[in-house]
């Protein structure tokens, strides 16, 4: 798959470092706001061995505040023009809204990150479509009455890529995250990481985006900052199911499990 002027070997696991432009994130909110503080934390992921920066502007975490387009334009286009003009590295925007992606793009970004797979507003299909680059559909919904939760998790994700499709997105395109931590009791979150396997099936890169995220804090009883443990755990499990992408907050510590995980599985 081809993100930006890079070739990614999509049959290994590499590295989308997270980088929150929020005061609110979850995680690191507000330690990244400006542009200046932003681009040495891209330089650092970048040194550490990140493959992909994926910037935010507007938290997702449960309970958030949505954020008005125009603040989160005005919160990632100078970072993203920063980071494209110092460093050569893709660049994916997370965001579900169609001025915020238009406007990412036209900053230089190379990939749209949806965490609601088009489905919020289908318009931003056609934005991404008309710029020929991939997205990232992420599996969401607004409960969690799932009949059978895996066969749900794909008959969903199977409606995000029809959706892209039709907009002129070719699967070539498409990378898939079953959205963890989105729509999804605990125990629903452990078990879709442990079959993530079976989104092969739908016949495009997996992403996963566990990192610090609640299902490690309620498993483990840790807050957001010690749970790097708990994140390894998920990436090395994420190798192991074949997962091309892991989006992570811990970028060397991570890329070590992913290496010393391949290694084993290639003895």
């Amino acid at each position: 798959m081809r993100i930006g002027n890079i070739d990614i070997d999509t049959s290994r696991t590499h590295i989308m470092g997270i980088l929150n432009i929020t005061p609110d994130s979850f995680s690191d909110g507000g330690i990244w706001n400006s542009t200046e503080a932003a681009l040495r934390r891209a330089e650092q992921m970048i040194n550490e061995g990140a493959e992909i920066i994926d910037i935010g502007g507007e938290s997702t975490r449960p309970g958030y505040i949505p954020v008005d387009e125009n603040e989160e334009i005005h919160r990632i286009t100078p970072v993203i023009q920063a980071i494209k003009k110092e460093f050569c590295i893709p660049i994916s925007v997370d965001t579900y809204k169609r001025s915020v992606a238009l406007a990412a793009l036209d900053s230089g970004a190379d990939m749209i990150n949806d965490i609601w797979g088009l489905k919020h507003d289908s318009k931003p299909a056609e934005v991404i479509s008309s710029f020929n680059v991939p997205v990232c559909l992420m599996h969401n919904r607004k409960n969690t009455a799932y009949i059978d939760l895996m066969s749900d998790v794909i008959s969903d994700l199977r409606e995000s890529i029809a959706i892209a499709n039709a907009a002129g997105i070719p699967n070539d395109r498409l990378i898939l995250d079953p959205g963890i931590g989105f729509a999804k009791t605990h125990e629903q979150n452990l078990e879709i990481i442990n079959r993530l396997d079976e989104l092969h099936s739908l016949g495009c890169p997996i992403l996963l985006g566990a990192s610090r995220k609640s299902v490690i804090g309620n498993t483990l009883g840790l807050p957001p900052d010690q749970r790097l443990e708990g994140t390894l755990a998920t990436t090395v499990i994420a190798v192991m199911r074949g997962a091309a992408f892991v989006r992570v907050h811990d970028i060397k510590e991570n890329l070590r499990a992913i290496r010393m995980t391949e290694a084993i599985l290639k003895s």
